[in-house]
């Protein structure tokens, strides 16, 4: 029972993006003293690593990554990832407390502002959501609370009761529903406004996703496909892929990532059990997986064909190693152990090279060694910003852990 009683506290639930905290999900050793060390280094170096990069992107622009001549390649506030800048340097800000990382922050998120009524993408969570929730978590404001409000009306909009998802990409045929599981990340927006808000609808609707998404995304080994076809008029399954993948029926690093951090937060916010345990399934999978290399950054997928040669993805470690330490606060000593050492090793891989950019390297970028779209022949072996924010969040939930 006392033991129960410990593991249930481990992590104080907060309201954007992640449980932290964790004193005591295991005895810090010589290892985790040596990494401790190391993370702190390491958020000394990305502070003054960002402030560098704030002087290379245009005022009116946030960063994407670089293209193949090492360009700094920018983006408007439309594109998916335009909200994992500012959500880094609050991160950053809330680690080391630097007045010009947070003012960099406020000045980003008034482009994003006009992206609360954008009603043609399923990517608000990651917009608004990592960059307006951790501004209002850590200074809550009216101003921020309504944006918020907004995305989240904005993301309902696109779902589809007879599906019972949320819409991820458009299609030209109106009867092609098309859901990814990147979408598992966008829930926690709607979880936020129905608790803000007290309207039911916005926790119905990401039960209700997460639900279909768990009958029809995974397989037998708890690896998920990256897309799901329905038809919008019966919800039936139309065709199952991985278009960022090797193959439909391989496993996409990072998509098995969106799973493993997207049911974490689901148990999270619901408790229930089924989710805990889908999670922990998709944990294993990747955990004990062969072709996960020694130093636990997953290749670009595990099915790629041309492993150990292959592309590794940051971005799929960094997302991984904050996932398991989250998840790490939800189950019994064991596995939160298994789960606290595979992301220590993934976060002192990731703290450096190749993975790591040293100071101005990449335009500013913390890690690079990232894939976006392999077969799409986009963004392979370079940085991303959604890398950088992922292994900040790891940084923070690590100091809280060791707290």
């Amino acid at each position: 029972m006392k033991r129960n009683l410990i593991l249930k506290s481990l992590f104080v639930l907060t309201t954007v993006s992640f449980a932290i905290g964790g004193c005591g999900v295991r005895k810090a050793n010589q290892n985790s003293n040596d990494l401790a060390q190391i993370v702190d280094k390491d958020i000394k170096a990305a502070e003054e690593q960002y402030k560098y990069f704030m002087k290379q992107i245009p005022a009116d622009k946030l960063p994407r990554s670089l293209d193949k001549n090492g360009k700094l390649v920018t983006s408007n506030s439309e594109w998916w990832c335009s909200g994992f800048y500012p959500g880094t340097l609050l991160y950053l800000y809330e680690l080391g407390k630097d007045p010009v990382l947070y003012t960099e922050a406020l000045n980003r998120l008034k482009l994003l502002e006009k992206e609360q009524f954008n009603k043609s993408t399923h990517d608000l969570g990651f917009m608004m959501y990592c960059s307006f929730g951790n501004a209002n978590r850590l200074k809550p404001s009216a101003a921020y609370k309504q944006i918020l409000i907004n995305s989240a009306r904005s993301l309902a909009s696109r779902f589809n009761p007879k599906v019972g998802c949320i819409r991820s990409w458009n299609s030209k045929d109106p009867s092609e529903f098309k859901v990814i599981i990147d979408n598992m990340m966008n829930l926690e927006l709607l979880f936020w406004a129905a608790k803000e808000t007290g309207d039911k609808s916005f926790y119905d609707i990401a039960v209700t996703h997460a639900n279909t998404t768990m009958k029809n995304h995974f397989r037998p080994d708890f690896s998920s496909y990256h897309l799901v076809i329905y038809d919008s008029n019966t919800g039936a399954v139309r065709k199952k892929q991985t278009v960022q993948g090797y193959a439909d029926d391989s496993a996409w690093a990072r998509g098995q990532g969106w799973g493993l951090y997207g049911y974490t937060v689901m148990y999270r916010e619901t408790k229930d059990t089924r989710y805990l345990e889908l999670a922990k399934k998709i944990a294993g999978f990747i955990l004990d997986n062969p072709k996960l290399p020694a130093d636990k950054i997953p290749y670009w997928d595990f099915n790629a064909p041309n492993i150990p040669d292959a592309s590794r993805d940051a971005s799929a470690g960094s997302l991984i190693a904050s996932a398991l330490l989250e998840l790490a606060g939800y189950t019994d000593k064991a596995l939160a152990d298994q789960y606290v050492s595979a992301a220590e090793l993934m976060i002192r891989s990731l703290s450096k090279p190749p993975y790591q950019s040293l100071y101005g390297e990449n335009s500013g970028f913390l890690l690079t060694k990232s894939v976006g779209h392999l077969p799409g022949k986009s963004e392979v072996d370079v940085p991303l910003t959604y890398a950088d924010y992922y292994y900040a969040e790891a940084l923070l939930r690590y100091k809280k852990l060791q707290k």
